[in-house]
């Protein structure tokens, strides 16, 4: 379901997070498309963090710590490198105004980005909306095999220290179910939602970088 907002009226950052804390998040039809539109799915995907699997060559890679993950490093990078082409993505939804949104989300710390730099150069990452105890991914890129991927990892192990609740990945691709992702009810994300606001989470509880293995153990922890 979605709801188109007439291009000339101003988002707050205020008015973007209480639009998360509702269920609904923005999109753009292209980048060169000034309008925003308002949408809440009727199924949401989710990846729940007690379920979190990492595939064993995914794993090995992670070990290996080819990449260099930080974290809020580059988050200018990470927005250009989502809007790039991607396979089976030949569109972005980022538009001007999505990035300034986002930006000012960054600069109140309701944003964060997480990077996979290898040989020093950006090779991947992602960025998401932190509010409460619930993370909600926004977009994901990589420009070498697994970069994004092993971000996730780092990701998960930190939302799992920081005391998070939900990770929202909006919706469901064939990738994030090796993850294991799933999709719930709009009724049932919004009872997840509701808990995940309550209380406060820190993204930055741990050191701002760790090694593979660690992210590794502590993204697939249990209890």
């Amino acid at each position: 379901m979605a709801s188109r907002e007439n291009s000339f009226v101003e988002i707050t950052p205020e008015g973007l997070l209480k639009a998360y804390a509702c269920g609904i998040f923005p999109m753009a039809e292209s980048a060169d498309d000034p309008t925003i539109y308002w949408v809440e799915p009727e199924t949401r995907g989710i990846i729940p963090l007690e379920g979190f699997h990492v595939p064993a060559r995914l794993a090995r890679t992670v070990r290996s710590d080819r990449f260099s993950i930080h974290i809020n490093r580059d988050f200018t990078g990470v927005l250009d490198g989502c809007a790039e082409p991607q396979p089976g993505r030949t569109t972005t939804w980022i538009n001007p105004r999505i990035r300034t949104l986002y930006h000012k989300l960054y600069d109140i710390g309701h944003c964060h980005s997480v990077e996979a730099y290898e040989n020093g150069k950006l090779a991947g990452g992602l960025y998401g909306v932190c509010l409460g105890r619930a993370f909600f991914g926004e977009s994901m890129f990589h420009r070498s095999r697994d970069a994004s991927k092993v971000a996730l990892v780092h990701l998960v192990a930190r939302l799992k220290a920081g005391g998070f609740a939900l990770l929202d990945t909006q919706f469901v691709t064939d990738h994030l179910t090796t993850f294991g992702a799933l999709e719930v009810s709009s009724r049932q994300y919004h009872k997840l939602l509701e808990a995940a606001l309550i209380g406060e989470a820190d993204f930055t509880a741990l050191s701002r970088s760790m090694s593979g293995a660690e992210a590794l153990q502590r993204a697939q922890a249990t209890g």
